[in-house]
């Protein structure tokens, strides 16, 4: 049987090291890491993402400010606040929850963001020195993924890992982590030509391709470890809504290691949102 990891456990850690970290900051010099969280618009889907993350920032004690914003606001006022949050001392990170409404340009909105308050980790800067090995705020779902995978891997040299999906905020960035872990890399994608015969090389693999049931068990060699960083909402046969994973979980058996959907990157990505928010409250105090 597959060891199944577990995200939830391995968040619950994260956080309580926040939490710890938090408390020896404010305890030494009197300031508490704060997030910023802007949600723009009433989609249900954003606002349980936000109402999570505000309750994780809280547990760990970290400071959040919400600013829920009209969905049909002007881009240049969504510009406005973002300016004056990166001017603000007190903000340590700055979250801007996607998606946008559709006249607002999301690219033009997460470039303005402080690169040192850019939590999420998809400023060009911060991709610009992830993807030279210089250190920086790394997009939270990738970062979880590798947390995930060091739970069962020690030594990742020479190992052969494929990821489904070419995302910016998946996809290259986890490539990329894999590539610094000296890991021997392929990005794929559901357009990849003889997909399954690829994936079967893989010692890791790592499926973010949005695709629910995509990857099936005679796709993944004995002793794999399967990343899967799917969220799919369908409908089962009786019209009952479930979320199931890119990954069909239940033929893995033959696995070494699999994440389930939900339980297993889903939580680490808010838990590595704290984390990022410690990192640049740290960083932001060494550099005043």
């Amino acid at each position: 049987m597959a060891k199944i990891i577990d995200g939830k456990a391995l968040a619950a850690a994260v956080q309580a090291e926040v939490a710890v970290e938090a408390a020896a900051l404010e305890a030494k010099i009197g300031l508490r890491p704060t997030l910023a969280v802007v949600l723009v618009g009433e989609d249900p889907a954003s606002q349980i993402y936000v109402r999570r993350k505000l309750r994780a920032s809280a547990q760990a004690g970290i400071a959040s400010r919400e600013h829920r914003l009209a969905s049909d606001i002007s881009e240049q006022t969504l510009l406005d606040l973002i300016d004056a949050l990166n001017r603000d001392e007190g903000v340590h990170g700055i979250l801007v929850q996607l998606p946008l409404p559709g006249h607002i340009d999301a690219t033009l909105v997460l470039d303005r963001i402080d690169p040192r308050k850019d939590v999420d980790g998809f400023h060009p800067v911060n991709v610009g020195r992830l993807s030279i090995g210089k250190g920086a705020l790394v997009p939270c779902t990738p970062l979880g993924c590798m947390k995930l995978l060091d739970t069962v891997i020690g030594d990742y040299r020479g190992l052969k890992a494929v990821v489904i999906g070419k995302s910016n905020i998946v996809g290259k960035p986890v490539a990329v982590l894999l590539l610094e872990r000296e890991c021997t890399v392929t990005v794929t994608h559901i357009h990849t030509r003889n997909l399954p015969e690829i994936v079967r090389t893989a010692d890791i693999l790592v499926v973010a391709a949005g695709s629910p049931g995509l990857v099936r068990g005679d796709w993944v060699k004995p002793g794999a470890i399967v990343i899967d960083v799917g969220i799919n909402r369908i409908q089962d046969g009786e019209g009952q809504a479930r979320i199931v994973g890119d990954v069909v979980t239940a033929e893995m058996d033959h696995a070494q290691a699999v994440t389930p959907v939900p339980g297993g990157v889903g939580p680490m990505t808010v838990a590595c949102l704290l984390s990022n928010t410690m990192a640049a409250a740290r960083a932001l105090c060494n550099a005043r």
